[in-house]
């Protein structure tokens, strides 16, 4: 089993939600180095023990510092409860984000429900499996 690195982030009105879910899912989350954007780590740091990277917060470049990990090929899963409803002042930011996990072929989860299907499958830990990253420099 490896050890993956997943980013942990979420909007204002979602962060209770991300909390509960990674207290659904702590067992499957002490296994992977958790990194997040600045707010939503400190509180699943202090509410769950879980070790956590912390970078700034979202609109404070939060977002483009989670996506350059993805860039750099060393994320292997993003959960972002973002909300649809409520416009963020850094909404750009949120879109390169998702937008670059299409682009690199990472999985990615808005929603509890897909986030508990994405942990749960055999294939997330899995050392058999390799996502296929595409090549650009063709």
């Amino acid at each position: 089993m490896k050890s993956a690195t997943v980013a942990l982030v979420a909007h204002d009105h979602k962060k209770s939600d991300l909390l509960q879910w990674v207290k659904n899912h702590i067992t499957v989350m002490q296994k992977c180095n958790i990194v997040a954007t600045g707010t939503t780590g400190h509180m699943i740091a202090e509410n769950t023990g879980l070790a956590v990277t912390r970078y700034k917060s979202g609109p404070l470049g939060g977002d483009q510092q989670i996506g350059a990990l993805i860039a750099e090929g060393k994320l292997d899963a993003l959960f972002f409860f973002w909300d649809p409803l409520n416009p963020a002042p850094h909404d750009p930011d949120v879109k390169a984000l998702l937008r670059l996990c299409s682009v690199w072929n990472v999985p990615v989860a808005c929603t509890p429900a897909t986030a508990d299907l994405m942990v749960t499958s055999p294939l997330f830990l899995s050392e058999d499996y390799q996502p296929l990253k595409p090549d650009y420099g063709k």
